[in-house]
């Protein structure tokens, strides 16, 4: 049992690893952001497609949940978009550091989506955390643009993750991620074919961009997403949580070492970005420790 948990725990930290590689790819990847999401989309379709006949899992669920599942496909879709967009006008590193601020968002849109009161608790870590961005904002102004996107980029993960919420008991997560990567694709290819952007420029993709985007949509997105379900049946949700929270450092470090110079960020960035990062982190210990008590 001791051997298994301890798998699970390394096999998760390297999952959170390719969570935080998905920046590196977005910046390496020369397509623009609509493109990239609709080339990861498509593979993760496949991808996820593969695993579920493997598994041999019934994708059978109700017209209901499925228009539902699709419409919450869009939302991920224009979080991904959102994400490589603000990657490539300002960096990785700034990106990361603000997509930190989800728990900030979290506090205020979950009591509102489930009609439950706001807590005190979340709403301080919610001013230490708009503390922190306002240090971020305060010395990256060359990278204000980025950051709006970034924290729209936030708003709409947090949404669809709450929106995720009153499926996770009714239907397997597997079947939930196949349905909204077909949403958000469907979603994103009106757009380009409305857009008139369906042409043979959109398929040319360079040899490197090929690749990058396989692993992205592959490795980074089904295989991540199969592989922590996995984990999730040994390790405790707490872990789970508390992991994902280092996706933002591991991505700043791997940014350091892809881009050197260029990631490199004023002593208020990096004070802003351990502020909201100390936040995320003592939330859940000091929630779970309080619920020892009780």
């Amino acid at each position: 049992m001791k051997n298994s948990l301890r798998n699970s725990l390394i096999l998760l930290h390297f999952i959170v690893f390719i969570y935080g590689f998905t920046a590196i790819l977005g910046k390496l990847i020369t397509l623009d952001a609509i493109q990239i999401v609709w080339y990861r989309m498509l593979f993760a379709i496949v991808g996820l497609f593969i695993y579920l006949r493997f598994k041999k899992l019934d994708i059978s669920i109700s017209k209901k949940q499925i228009i539902k599942l699709l419409g919450i496909g869009i939302v991920v879709a224009l979080h991904w978009i959102t994400f490589f967009h603000a990657i490539k006008i300002s960096n990785v590193s700034v990106t990361l550091g603000t997509l930190s601020s989800g728990t900030l968002f979290a506090s205020i849109l979950e009591p509102l989506f489930f009609r439950t009161k706001i807590k005190r608790l979340e709403v301080l870590i919610g001013v230490i955390i708009i503390a922190g961005l306002y240090l971020i904002f305060r010395y990256e102004l060359q990278y204000v643009n980025g950051i709006i996107v970034a924290l729209i980029s936030t708003v709409l993960a947090t949404t669809f993750t709450i929106l995720n919420k009153s499926f996770t008991h009714k239907v397997a997560p597997s079947i939930i991620s196949f349905y909204e990567m077909i949403g958000g694709f469907i979603g994103i290819s009106l757009y380009i074919a409305l857009k008139g952007n369906f042409n043979s420029q959109f398929f040319e993709v360079s040899t490197n961009d090929l690749v990058y985007l396989l692993i992205l949509g592959i490795v980074c997105t089904a295989f991540a997403f199969a592989a922590s379900v996995d984990v999730m049946k040994v390790v405790s949700a707490y872990t789970v949580v508390l992991s994902i929270n280092m996706e933002p450092v591991y991505g700043i470090i791997l940014a350091f070492l892809f881009f050197g110079d260029s990631e490199y960020m004023s002593s208020g960035f990096y004070l802003g970005t351990i502020i909201i990062l100390l936040s995320v982190f003592c939330y859940p210990m000091y929630k779970k420790r309080i619920g020892q008590k009780a």
